[in-house]
């Protein structure tokens, strides 16, 4: 059973009705969902759970919610959905529909992890909204879970095809040099920072002597896939296909794809 809350709701009362749409029953379960455990281990004798078994959930009702979307509307093989699937899922996408809802102010952590890493703090918003969607599933059920879903994730997904941010970031990067001036980009190590345990290390990537992004990371390939975002952004932005830097990661998967809805209507 989930357990009361023993503080004023009211400003999660009023988050729920006026940011969410969701008019709850019962709304400790969306208070638990923006409890992190480190608040449970500094708050012992007033709370009684954090919001990791609600991740858990969302994450399923997520996963199934954005299936169901692709599934319905698109026609592309198994590959190449569940690519998407994954841009559409992954941390940064649900952490930056959690810090445009306005998360961030609600989170209730513990002293330690309010002054952790930005890259922290984008990973622990994701887990809110995993456990926010699971809050809405367990007190509204799926159908109103779906809903929030589509008005915060799968609309976004537009804008990831047009991007190209499903992609990874190098191959796309590659892609689009070679197209224009038939040069395959090269990364070079530009520095190295800190112990060995925990290495900073910044790549740049170079077309031909000139340098077009640079990225930093625990590991050299996460420093290169940061150096290519950075470049894509430039050449997005010289094509006027964006006004930001798509998001990528380096562990998304490359392909070559032509949009098809199932109406027939085909677009690139």
């Amino acid at each position: 059973m989930q357990p009361k809350v023993n503080i004023d709701a009211t400003p999660y009362v009023d988050l729920a009705k006026n940011v969410l749409g969701v008019t709850f029953n019962d709304i400790s379960f969306l208070v638990t969902a923006f409890t992190h455990r480190s608040y449970l281990n500094e708050h012992k004798k007033t709370v009684s759970e954090h919001n990791e078994r609600l991740e858990f959930l969302g994450d399923a009702v997520l996963e199934l919610a954005v299936t169901r979307f692709l599934y319905l509307n698109y026609s592309e093989p198994e590959g190449i959905l569940t690519n998407w699937r994954s841009a559409l899922v992954r941390t940064e996408s649900i952490s930056a529909a959690g810090s445009r809802l306005g998360f961030e102010q609600y989170l209730r952590l513990s002293r330690g992890e309010k002054r952790g890493s930005d890259r922290a703090r984008e990973q622990i918003l994701a887990n809110c909204f995993e456990a926010v969607i699971g809050a809405i599933y367990l007190d509204q059920g799926y159908d109103e879970a779906e809903k929030f879903i589509q008005r915060n994730i799968t609309s976004t997904f537009d804008a990831i095809l047009e991007s190209g941010s499903w992609m990874d970031p190098k191959s796309r990067l590659q892609e689009i040099v070679q197209a224009e001036v038939g040069f395959t980009p090269q990364y070079r190590v530009l520095g190295e920072e800190g112990p060995d345990h925990e290495k900073i290390f910044t790549i740049g990537v170079f077309v031909g002597d000139e340098l077009k992004g640079k990225g930093e990371g625990h590991s050299k390939q996460i420093a290169q896939a940061r150096a290519a975002e950075r470049a894509l952004g430039v050449y997005v932005s010289a094509k006027k296909l964006s006004s930001e830097p798509p998001l990528l990661t380096e562990d998304d998967k490359s392909g070559k794809i032509t949009r098809s809805k199932k109406s027939g209507k085909e677009t690139k």
